[in-house]
């Protein structure tokens, strides 16, 4: 007498995950659009993005998140017997927590990386210095394959939701699409291993994104203060776990992954309210602002007393080199003609980083196509795997065999005056961070020669070499470092630029857990010490014998700015970036040029496509409503405001009622995809409308369903009200329907559900749905349209 859906339902919303294809092989084989169309990869900031009907479909496999608590009868009854103040500090708690744990991952991670990449680097030195060039080929690419094959095969095999930065799903799911195991201790733990070991290997990616996806995961762990697996669960906690507290850990963790990782506290919160975040409110900025304070105060601290996992230093003593990752101690004097090359760095940096994004969406694209023609899944993975060896090896080869063809540069050294001083090494009385940190390679070390407070030498070394070869944090520190005007030629500097460009757009996109953001800065400093330098050399065309212009003039300071602008060109924020970037370096001075640029960048790469990290959100189809959404059909922009949601919902309005059969909304969950249903009631039996009562969850009636002992009789539930309703609330606690959807076997939900459908009995059982849904006390009342 039941209907049979199991052949033609619609897709069990949520049941598996793997109705949600985050493999590499997702390719969709209707995407027919050309190279440049506008919608596409080349997406002016004002205009949707174009997806293709396979792309819509994938779309439509994503669930949404309730982070607001439905304001039901049980909700409010559960809301009584608890006491705010109590849970407020509880929150705080949590966030110190919260941010404790990032800062002790965040110092794990760097000094893990730097003993991993100092021991490649001083193997490598040592055979450069041993002229066994081939021999230092063979290290680079043995030591990157190993460490680059453990990043991408725990990631393609044990994890691929730790792939990737991991940031663009954080922003998701913050903005609120659920996505799977994105927050599990698995990934996590793969995250990290995988993060550590491409960085470590060498690989031009950064650590900083990934510190961001890291934190989310430790606020959506720690801020529900349970592990089943572990058996720790402390009730006292059991307030803070729901949605909107978890929404809220997370933002928290996100931000003090940026905190610990750039030691910047404050652009850490920024970049979580700018970036990651849709939801925010002061209190939530107080909040967050402790744990970022917290993370970077952690890992300062540890860092103060280790390097590379070695006792070098006193506990609790902060040396300015280590405490600030770019710290300048040379201040340059600003002189207004500074914003004219200030605009054409912010020109480039938009540019620039608008052909970043777009270049690594073809890239991604092309992958993808690579993989989906591959004839079985394993193989695809097996290449996904290889890639970013392949990667390895040919950068690595690059990397050292290119500075060849450049020749060796003596130390120079400016002075106050305007002239330049050859051979001199370093001035005693300046800052250790002032001490040339150089690759020699080829050229002659040479011998040290201390006259009066000056070291000089006679050695020389190359410029590609010192650029490519060193650190990551080392190289842009010689890009920022001041009075180095004739340190980096032209041809050096561009050359670099090229390699490094292309490297770090295809490394990036591998299956390795990896990050951009700090290779962007260096992409950035790149082309502002290119500026830097062709303004000197008009400057000495001109004959100008005004010291005064190796001041303001400094390279080095067009390298900060042009670090500043390509970060915003690729990111596209604004606050976020000018605080990072004045924390990280100490350099107060430049404040408004490092704005100007940065709102110059913001302005030019919007002409071309969207943020990068939402350009990465469209090509993985997963939803992301914008705060200013734009609306375009057939070409021309629509004005939201004349709009209703009458205008975009489909009619009829699928309902439920306060008391409905167990056969009707069995029914209606497997033969609909919606997350949530409108409980409403026909105000009188000739009514063609309905009365709105409030909204129940399709979680919320799994967990209903999955319990028969609140199954009553029609009689029963029109004459025994009360005696139904006390024993539903014996049966169905608030803890039940705040539970994550995750804890829900859907497989079992699937099959109790086909049941009610299949058994005639059903039919004649009902159940009381006022239980869990929000009533009209809390939601304003509106009369819903019928069929």
């Amino acid at each position: 007498m039941g209907d049979n859906m199991a052949n033609h339902r619609p897709l069990f919303r949520r049941d598996k995950e793997n109705s949600i294809n985050t493999e590499p092989t997702s390719y969709v084989s209707d995407d027919r659009y050309k190279f440049l169309t506008e919608g596409r990869d080349y997406q002016p900031a004002d205009v949707s993005h174009i997806y293709t009907d396979e792309e819509k479909e994938t779309l439509a496999n994503y669930e949404s998140q309730n982070y607001l608590p439905s304001h039901s009868l049980l909700y409010r009854r559960w809301l009584q017997t608890q006491k705010e103040k109590r849970f407020n500090t509880l929150r705080w708690v949590v966030m110190g927590l919260i941010g404790m744990t990032v800062g002790i991952i965040g110092f794990l991670l760097h000094q893990g990386i730097t003993l991993l990449f100092n021991t490649k680097l001083h193997m490598q030195e040592s055979l450069f210095e041993k002229e066994e060039y081939d021999l230092a080929w063979l290290w680079s690419v043995g030591y990157a394959v190993i460490f680059v094959f453990i990043s991408s095969a725990s990631v393609v095999f044990l994890k691929p939701s730790a792939g990737g930065s991991g940031m663009p799903q954080v922003s998701a799911y913050l903005n609120g699409t659920y996505i799977p195991d994105v927050f599990s201790m698995g990934t996590l733990l793969v995250k990290f291993v995988s993060c550590l070991c491409a960085i470590g290997s060498g690989m031009p990616v950064g650590p900083e994104a990934p510190m961001v996806h890291m934190g989310a995961l430790i606020g959506a762990c720690l801020g529900q203060v349970r592990f089943e697996k572990l058996n720790v669960n402390l009730a006292i906690f059991q307030r803070l776990r729901n949605s909107q507290d978890r929404r809220n850990f997370i933002s928290a963790g996100a931000a003090a992954g940026i905190a610990s990782a750039f030691g910047a506290p404050i652009g850490g919160l920024l970049f979580s309210m700018e970036e990651v975040s849709s939801f925010w409110t002061k209190s939530l900025s107080w909040q967050i602002f402790f744990c970022c304070m917290v993370a970077t105060f952690v890992t300062d601290l540890l860092n103060s007393v280790f390097h590379g996992y070695q006792h070098v230093g006193t506990f609790g003593h902060f040396e300015k080199e280590h405490y600030v990752l770019f710290h300048l101690a040379t201040v340059i004097n600003i002189n207004v003609l500074l914003l004219i090359p200030t605009i054409v760095i912010g020109i480039t940096g938009g540019i620039l980083g608008a052909f970043f994004t777009f270049l690594k969406l073809k890239m991604a694209r092309m992958r993808k196509k690579l993989l989906f023609k591959m004839p079985k899944p394993i193989i695809a993975r097996i290449i996904h795997c290889i890639e970013p060896i392949i990667c390895m090896v040919i950068i690595a080869t690059v990397y050292i065999y290119i500075p060849d063809s450049f020749g060796c540069t003596q130390f120079t050294c400016i002075t106050e005056d305007g002239n330049t001083t050859y051979g001199c090494y370093n001035d005693t009385r300046a800052d250790p961070e002032a001490e040339p940190n150089v690759i020699h390679y080829k050229c002659n070390k040479g011998s040290m020669k201390k006259t009066g407070t000056m070291w000089y030498t006679n050695g020389t070394y190359n410029e590609v070499a010192t650029l490519l070869l060193l650190p990551g944090e080392d190289a842009v520190k010689n890009l920022f470092s001041r009075n180095t005007h004739l340190n980096f030629g032209f041809p050096s500097v561009a050359c670099v630029l090229v390699l490094h460009f292309l490297s770090v757009s295809w490394a990036s996109g591998t299956a390795v857990a990896c990050g951009i953001l700090v290779p962007v800065v260096f992409i950035g400093g790149l082309c502002g010490r290119l500026v830097g330098i062709t303004l000197v050399n008009i400057l000495k065309s001109l004959g100008s014998n005004d010291p005064h212009y190796w001041n303001w003039s400094d390279p080095g300071v067009f390298a900060l700015i042009g670090a500043a602008s390509f970060f915003g060109g690729v990111t596209r924020l604004t606050m976020a970036v000018t605080v990072i970037m004045i924390e990280i370096t100490n350099d107060v001075q430049f404040l408004l040029p490092i704005m100007f640029s940065v709102l110059i960048a913001k302005w030019i790469g919007d002409y071309f496509t969207h943020p990068f990290y939402h350009a990465i959100l469209e090509l993985k189809c997963i939803p992301f409503l914008r705060a200013e959404p734009h609306l375009v059909l057939a070409s021309k922009r629509l004005n939201a405001e004349l709009y209703t949601a009458f205008d975009v919902m489909a009619s009829p309005v699928v309902t439920v009622y306060p008391k409905q059969s167990v056969y009707k909304v069995a029914k209606i969950l497997l033969t609909t995809t919606h997350s949530g249903f409108p409980v409403a009631k026909k105000q009188t039996m000739l009514s063609k409308s309905k009365h709105f009562y409030g909204l129940i969850t399709r979680k919320e009636l799994y967990i209903l369903l999955m319990k028969e002992e609140v199954f009553c009789t029609k009689e029963e539930i029109e004459n025994e009200s009360e005696k139904v309703l006390n024993k539903s609330l014996e049966h169905v606690t608030y803890k039940d329907i705040s539970n994550d959807i995750m804890n829900i076997n859907l497989d079992e939900v699937e099959t109790r559900l086909q049941k009610y459908v299949d058994d005639p009995k059903y039919q004649d059982l009902y159940i009381d749905l006022i239980l869990c849904s929000g009533l009209t006390k809390l939601l304003p009342e509106f009369l819903m349209r019928s069929a």
